[in-house]
């Protein structure tokens, strides 16, 4: 195992496992339906595309890309890099999220998004950090409720690094306390 990681938290093996069982739940909440799927750039695209080859049922993709980090720590504005191509009125989003901390981004979006007149917004989650929650969020779909580590592998990352790793790993903290 590389030496920036103390050990895995999840592995490839439980990670696509726990997918499929959040794309049978969700096959089941949406039978008849068709959703719009949105990933959040970049740290859901491995998650993102797992969870949405699992499904059976229709359902249409889109993306967004946003920010609300500067220097590794949090700013409090939330900047949209990359909106919705189309409109979302009527339809049933799910937001794919590659992990809930904070949750102020993700309550940001959600408004936004519900302003934006759909049926529902929901969201799913590979990862919940619950006990780092400043506003009042709960994900509707969540993979795996997790202790507060820095966690990299399968999208997520350190200043771009480590996102193409299969499993989930806690980071050593010489790597980002230096």
């Amino acid at each position: 195992m590389k030496t920036d990681f103390e050990r895995i938290l999840i592995s490839k093996e439980e990670i696509q496992s726990r997918v499929k069982e959040l794309a049978q739940q969700l096959d089941h909440d949406y039978a008849g339906k068709k959703p719009l799927f949105i990933c959040i750039l970049k740290g859901s695209i491995m998650f993102y595309t797992d969870l949405l080859r699992a499904l059976t049922i229709d359902c249409a993709m889109d993306f967004m890309s946003i920010s609300s980090y500067r220097n590794q720590t949090t700013s409090g504005e939330v900047k949209i890099i990359k909106d919705l191509d189309d409109p979302i009125v009527g339809k049933d989003v799910i937001i794919v999220e590659d992990i809930v901390d904070s949750g102020k981004t993700l309550s940001y979006l959600k408004r936004l998004l519900a302003s934006r007149s759909p049926n529902s917004v929901k969201i799913v989650t590979m990862l919940d950090k619950p006990e780092r929650r400043v506003v009042e969020l709960q994900p509707d779909y969540t993979g795996f409720v997790i202790e507060d580590e820095f966690v990299v592998g399968y999208g997520l990352d350190y200043a771009q690094d480590y996102r193409h790793y299969p499993d989930i790993y806690i980071l050593s903290r010489s790597v980002y306390e230096k």
